[in-house]
């Protein structure tokens, strides 16, 4: 059986699914891979679209009818949250228009979560565009401020911007949790066997990855939109550890607190107890 998979070209995916993705791990599915960015595959997985795909965990509550979360492949994390930018130090956001990557993103309910703390009167209006387009705007003062994820975190300082505010700082000092940021889904019709099947193909994929990280190197920077292969690397040590291997009970307290809190301020639908559950 070949599997329709969509996942970013982005180093951390690329890292994970490269022995997969190329017939490396034993009796595992065959993959016929299409890179996407986020706000696509979250559209795809909302349409019911390919058997497996890397989403955003905000958007779960509206795709866990026909998927269903993987325990592995996704990326959580600390130290490695969005930030926003501005041109100035110390902007103040109220009123103003801010660029982000998607409005189903966990970006973006992180920063609404911040948002809602810290701006008084709210934000002005949200502007989606795609990732590495936005710390171009900011600086061309086509938009005030913007949200942005990835490798720009080590970048956005070639581009004269200051780093407003990081999410991911205010996430963990909140509920010293993980931040929850990529997902794999896996369509539920596949059956409780391919499922469980799947999952322990991509965690065989990932330590295959730790133990020979040269293997995908080649994979990794044909894919990374002419990355410096320094920041690849970065990314990669930033967003594949642990909780690639394996989410873990922080990692599920994460999406829980992350989804949870979203849902009380109105920006996703209330998930069910147990939609979280790897095959429930």
């Amino acid at each position: 059986m070949t599997l329709q998979i969509a996942y970013s070209p982005c180093p951390n995916d690329t890292f994970t699914f490269h022995a997969l993705a190329h017939g490396l791990v034993p009796d595992a599915p065959a993959l016929d891979v299409t890179f996407a960015d986020i706000d696509i595959t979250n559209g795809m997985a909302e349409r019911g679209e390919f058997d497996v795909l890397k989403v955003s965990y905000a958007v779960l509550p509206w795709v866990l009818d026909d998927y269903t979360l993987l325990p592995c492949g996704g990326a959580l994390g600390r130290g490695c949250g969005p930030l926003v930018l501005t041109r100035e130090p110390g902007a103040d956001l109220a009123g103003r228009t801010v660029a982000v990557p998607s409005e189903r993103s966990t970006a973006y309910l992180l920063f609404r979560l911040w948002a809602a703390e810290t701006v008084p009167g709210g934000v002005g209006e949200i502007v989606v565009m795609p990732f590495h387009e936005i710390m171009p705007a900011v600086r061309d003062g086509r938009v005030d401020a913007g949200l942005v994820i990835h490798e720009a975190r080590f970048t956005y300082q070639n581009f004269g911007l200051h780093c407003l505010a990081d999410m991911g700082e205010h996430w963990e000092s909140t509920t010293g949790l993980p931040i929850p940021l990529g997902a794999i889904i896996a369509k539920r019709s596949l059956g409780e066997t391919a499922l469980r099947d799947l999952a322990a193909s991509i965690r065989t994929s990932v330590r295959a990855a730790w133990d020979d990280p040269v293997a995908s190197r080649a994979y990794v920077l044909e894919n990374s939109q002419e990355m410096d292969p320094g920041v690849a690397d970065q990314h990669i040590g930033l967003y594949v550890n642990e909780f690639t291997a394996d989410l873990g009970e922080d990692g599920y307290a994460a999406i829980r607190g992350l989804l949870t809190r979203a849902a009380a301020e109105g920006l996703v639908p209330a998930l069910k107890p147990e939609a979280l559950r790897f095959g429930a």
